[in-house]
């Protein structure tokens, strides 16, 4: 089972409130959670994300892959090293095939 670290949204409409869970890759965004590791509010100035650490860095060495927007906050905070890439993002480099056309020596 891969296990996703990703935000889950609640509060009223236009007053987004959202819970940094740890959760099932296959699962829906407000779906069923594994556990709960922080919260973030970007309705305060500043926005203000608030993490476990403890339990963070736990799901973090059992593998648990952040998404790019909780990479991003968790490295803001500067909680842990984090790989900025996720599950879902495209590799960093494409591999390039070489031109037909030239000659190999």
């Amino acid at each position: 089972m891969a296990t996703t670290i990703r935000l889950a949204r609640h509060g009223a409409k236009k007053h987004p409130f959202y819970r940094i869970i740890v959760t099932d890759s296959r699962a829906p965004r407000n779906g069923r959670r594994l556990d709960q590791v922080g919260t973030y509010d970007p309705s305060q100035q500043p926005a203000r994300a608030v993490f476990e650490s403890e339990k963070l860095a736990q799901w973090l060495r059992r593998g648990a892959r952040p998404s790019l927007t909780v990479a991003q906050l968790i490295k803001r905070d500067g909680l842990a090293t984090v790989p900025v890439t996720s599950a879902g993002a495209a590799p960093a480099e494409p591999a390039v095939a070489p031109d037909p056309g030239e000659a190999q020596t």
